[in-house]
């Protein structure tokens, strides 16, 4: 695993690196092509194609071989990268941008199974730091990379970073990796993915444009999916394994916990700088307080996690001590208290968001290992998308319009103080979701974690 993991992580490196670093060079990018308008769709385009492939890169590894799903998925990222550089257009650039989503996709998934199948459950603690960090350098270290390639250079280079990095990840998995092929060849579920396709692209959208038709292309596909899923010989995602509570309830816990965080720390620090006059610095420190409580409780809890054999407790603790965080958001007065709620709020999400991923693990046979992988990530990622449409909906409701186009400095008192009374209980709403979380922790199977990896299971 020594040899495996440096490959592993700068993949989950080059996936999370690219949701993070695109954002200060999104003016500058609009500005060259031309498509001020389209700046939320090089966003939407990512965060749909990658979430759309990520239960299917989760089947197919299952079937095919992990191995080989990442090295792809490693190919179609740097390549997406490589023609977003020479993009001469808006509507190119988000084309490639939807390509290398595909791959990105691929990446956060592939990773996470890839060390599902070759580490133990009881052993897979002490790699969550480790996991948290590529994160934490990510959310952290990415827009400070982008803002600094802007504003040296020229938003292109920013792509420059993915092929050498990319190269070294294929190299070394190549080399490294050696897993055990599967066996199972039932045939492709291509109705269960396209439906659920349907259904993605409406939950992402509906985040994005808050539309109402988008809610009805969600709910449509996702009646179709669940009867194309009823009749499916190899469902892309099986119902049966959320008759296992042990499963359903990890899972759900992501979601919740995906449409909490999302929906709340997606509006705070435009809260921050217009109703509370703060400075975007000032801002962007709460999200490194938030990822620095994450890092510290999911190295800790991995480490207990490996050395005890127990895993509920975390979650446990987690979802009430984030539950009391976002409880107090609407109470916090000024940049610094809300920093340290944030913190708060980060090191109750560290005791819960890689658990759960352990526990669906732990919970499903070698043949639904990349299928339960891809369940946690994609149901917290479909949790996030509805927690930002739900809660950008009831902030624009309350101030009865949306804010106008203009920075916060050139926006009237009015204005701040109708977003300052609007935001706090929008945000606070967001603690009854975790206290729900909370009570499903509590019910939450605490079975024995394996001793033993799937590769030595096989072998």
């Amino acid at each position: 695993m020594k040899f495996v993991l440096p490959g592993l992580l700068l993949a989950m490196l080059l996936g999370a690196l690219d949701q993070t670093i695109m954002a200060p060079a999104l003016p500058a990018v609009a500005t060259a092509l031309g498509g001020l308008g389209q700046m939320p769709a090089v966003i939407t385009a990512y965060l749909v194609a990658a979430t759309v492939v990520m239960p299917v890169y989760g089947k197919l590894g299952d079937r095919y071989g992990r191995k080989p799903m990442m090295q792809a998925a490693i190919v179609i990222f740097v390549t997406g990268a490589v023609l977003c550089a020479l993009a001469g257009s808006m509507p190119q650039f988000v084309a490639f941008r939807a390509l290398q989503g595909v791959g990105g996709g691929g990446l956060m998934i592939g990773a996470q199974a890839i060390i599902g199948e070759l580490v133990s459950p009881r052993e897979r603690g002490r790699y969550l730091g480790l996991i948290g960090a590529a994160y934490v350098v990510a959310a952290v270290g990415g827009p400070l990379l982008g803002g600094f390639i802007v504003d040296r250079f020229d938003w292109r280079w920013i792509f420059a970073v993915y092929p050498p990095l990319g190269l070294i990840a294929l190299v070394l998995l190549t080399v490294t990796l050696r897993l055990p092929k599967p066996v199972s060849r039932a045939p492709i579920d291509v109705a269960g993915a396209l439906t659920l396709a349907v259904a993605v692209v409406g939950v992402v959208l509906l985040g994005q444009t808050r539309e109402p038709v988008f809610l009805a292309v969600a709910l449509a596909g996702a009646v179709a999916w669940l009867v194309s899923a009823r009749y499916a010989a190899d469902p892309i995602l099986p119902l049966r394994l959320f008759r296992d509570r042990a499963f359903a309830v990890p899972v759900t816990i992501s979601m919740l916990v995906g449409f909490a965080l999302f929906g709340t720390v997606t509006y705070l620090p435009a809260y921050l700088q217009i109703a509370l006059r703060s400075t975007a610095t000032q801002a962007g420190l709460l999200v490194t307080a938030l990822m620095a409580g994450v890092l510290i409780t999911t190295i800790v809890s991995g480490r207990l996690i490996t050395r005890t054999g127990r895993y509920k407790p975390y979650p446990v603790a987690g979802t009430a001590v984030a539950a009391l965080g976002l409880a107090l958001l609407p109470f916090a007065d000024g940049a610094a208290v809300f920093a340290a709620v944030m913190l708060l709020i980060g090191l109750g999400i560290g005791l819960v968001m890689q658990v759960m991923v352990l526990a669906a693990q732990n919970a499903v046979e070698y043949a639904d290992l990349g299928t339960a992988t891809s369940s946690v990530t994609f149901m917290r990622q479909i949790g996030a998308s509805a927690g930002v449409a739900l809660a950008g909906a009831l902030i624009t409701w309350r101030i009865a319009g949306d804010l106008p186009v203009a920075g916060p400095a050139g926006l009237p008192e009015s204005v701040r103080a109708a977003f300052a009374e609007a935001v706090p209980p929008v945000l606070g709403g967001m603690a009854p979701l975790l206290a729900v979380a909370f009570v499903l922790a509590l019910v939450l199977p605490a079975r024995p974690l394996r001793t033993t990896a799937y590769v030595e299971e096989r072998a």
